[in-house]
């Protein structure tokens, strides 16, 4: 049998996907350890257990001057931001993708403005949020759906223009108006579609937000790791990191699961990742 007719079972699938994170553990143990035999005061390679000592303050220890949680609280604003600018980009995409994809009027007048805002880099939009908006919540948000919307509403309008043709056909011939028809034909097939634009539209979220809270704010991830790198703490750094990436991962099969459970028969072909 050829190797890429083989599938790994359920316990080899789990020990492969383990192994690089196995391998990528031990080789900054033994990294660190060999740096801190060297220079014991090292703060480039912390040890594990610093790092989790770190973690644990953070997470568990109030802070002396706050009295807060830091890590929760930092989590929290940061998650509250990306959830807000995920939304109204979400359903931003949501509507123009469908009125773009379906309505061929809309499309020839907004398509290729959508278009050229999407090749935009958010990031340069950024002085003008803080200028125009301010250096408040409202800006770290806008600057969160304007880096995703753009791309997302492209990825829905894409999806509707890949529903059949006989399908429309045939809803018209039953009596369908427009509105029927982008109700009860278009929006069943293009929820999948969105959730995946979704998934992928988290991971220049996550960029868009930790520059903004870098850049402007007082608390948040991004906020703190760029606080902290002044003094090369990065036992701060390196656990902010992974912690980011675990919720940033958790988010994912989480909408995964979503989409699983929520639309069972856009799953039936193929893996899900």
């Amino acid at each position: 049998m050829r190797l890429i007719n083989r599938t790994p079972g359920r316990v080899l699938g789990l020990a492969l996907a383990a192994t690089p994170f196995a391998a990528t553990i031990v080789i900054y143990a033994v990294a660190s350890h060999f740096r801190r035999l060297e220079n014991p005061a090292d703060k480039l390679l912390p040890s594990i257990e610093q790092m989790a000592a770190t973690f644990w303050r953070l997470a568990a220890v109030p802070d002396r001057r706050t009295g807060d949680l830091v890590l929760w609280v930092d989590t929290f604003d940061s998650l509250w931001r990306l959830g807000f600018g995920m939304a109204v980009a979400t359903a931003f995409a949501l509507i123009t993708g469908v009125l773009i994809g379906f309505v061929p009027h809309i499309r020839a007048a907004l398509a290729p403005y959508i278009s050229a805002i999407s090749l935009i880099p958010p990031i340069t939009v950024l002085p003008i949020l803080f200028i125009v908006v301010g250096l408040g919540e409202a800006s770290k948000v806008m600057l969160v759906a304007l880096g995703t919307a753009p791309v997302m509403t492209r990825a829905t309008a894409q999806a509707v223009m890949e529903i059949p043709g006989e399908l429309v056909i045939k809803a018209q011939t039953l009596g369908a108006n427009t509105w029927q028809m982008m109700t009860r034909l278009v929006l069943p097939q293009v929820l999948p579609r969105l959730i995946t634009a979704l998934r992928l539209g988290l991971v220049p979220g996550w960029i868009f937000l930790i520059s903004a809270e870098a850049i402007a704010s007082t608390s948040g991830l991004g906020y703190r790791i760029f606080l902290v790198r002044r003094f090369l703490a990065m036992d701060v750094i390196l656990p902010y990191v992974i912690w980011i990436t675990l919720l940033a991962y958790v988010i994912d099969r989480l909408l995964l699961l979503l989409s699983m459970r929520a639309f069972r028969w856009a799953h039936l072909q193929g893996g899900s990742l």
